[in-house]
């Protein structure tokens, strides 16, 4: 028989009751949670060396670039010819002002040319390279032939160009960040295309609703229409795919950029669907889009960065990577 002093049973040596059993649960369940730390404090993977705002402003005006080609040939060919210059003029300066942004920031313009010596198709760089040269070329002859009336046939044939080069120029550049082994960049690497597009078809939407008689940026407001859903939509697929690394996206100075910019893209499209016979309405919304393009991708690029200082962004994935590997 089990024997009783003070009241309380006599358990054997190494043995524990239910009271032990309970005691052990809650105190795992008190275990503080894992603090993500490097040597001397030091992220894990090097941040790449781009400047503000030489690299977000090359992923915006490139955007805005091939967009505007693809709208610029699509309104010709529609016979919307004031829209169609427009976009044509709109992708020669923001394709000018993108070099010169990316010239900046190599620091020498000899190395973009250094880039064109090889040709890759595994490296984004070296594609995105040849795709500007190419286009570079073709968009400004398609905005030149338009402006002077000289050869109008050529011209046409440079914006129809221009226009089939239009979708690589404005998302090689999601390709090329999400490349990197940047966290909240690589791990988006499946969304990142679709919201860049999404996000240069606003941008070169609302250039045409901000500069145009809505009665002649007709088929700038159908494209607003579209991308501006679009866009949202995307963004919050990206943010579902990265789970706990979406958090710089969603706070932080990079949360502020891209909560103005989907608000501003919420408002410009209202502003494109009630500005059909409004003009000031019409460019009000085309203002909201392209100010919204411009921090969607200054959001993106400063959310990215901020998950290479973190050591627990670059942890986390490569800890699923090897849980996934072990359940197969």
């Amino acid at each position: 028989m089990t024997q009783v002093e003070n009241g309380q049973p006599d358990r054997a040596p190494g043995r524990e009751g239910r009271g032990g059993r309970r005691r052990r649960r809650d105190d795992a369940l008190m275990v503080p949670d894992a603090k993500f730390t490097s040597y001397y404090g030091r992220p894990v993977i090097k941040e790449p060396a781009w400047g503000v705002p030489d690299v977000p402003g090359y992923l915006f005006l490139g955007g805005l670039a091939g967009a505007s080609s693809v709208l610029a040939a699509g309104a010709q060919v529609s016979g919307y010819g004031e829209l169609a210059r427009v976009a044509k003029v709109g992708a020669l300066g923001a394709i000018s002002l993108s070099a010169v942004a990316l010239v900046h920031d190599l620091g020498r313009p000899e190395r973009f040319v250094n880039m064109l010596r090889v040709f890759k198709p595994s490296s984004p760089m070296s594609v995105g390279s040849w795709l500007l040269a190419a286009y570079g070329p073709v968009a400004g002859a398609a905005a030149v032939s338009d402006l002077t009336g000289i050869l109008p046939a050529a011209g046409t044939a440079a914006t129809l160009g221009a226009g089939l080069l239009g979708p690589g120029i404005a998302t090689y550049t999601a390709a090329l960040i999400c490349d990197t082994a940047v966290p909240g960049w690589h791990e988006a690497h499946r969304e990142m295309p679709y919201l860049f597009a999404g996000s240069a078809s606003c941008a070169a939407a609302g250039l045409g609703l901000l500069t145009l008689p809505p009665a002649a940026a007709r088929p700038a407001r159908t494209l607003a229409t579209l991308a501006a859903p679009a866009e949202l939509v995307t963004k919050r697929l990206l943010l579902r795919r990265l789970g706990d690394i979406a958090e710089p996206y969603e706070t932080g100075r990079p949360g502020r950029l891209l909560r103005a910019a989907e608000v501003l893209t919420v408002g410009g499209l209202a502003g494109a669907v009630l500005g059909r016979r409004n003009r000031a309405i019409s460019a009000l919304a085309g203002a909201s889009l392209l100010a919204a393009s411009a921090l969607t991708r200054f959001g993106v690029f400063e959310a990215g960065l901020a998950t290479a200082r973190d050591p627990k962004y670059t942890i986390i994935p490569q800890r699923r990577r090897r849980d996934r590997r072990g359940m197969n």
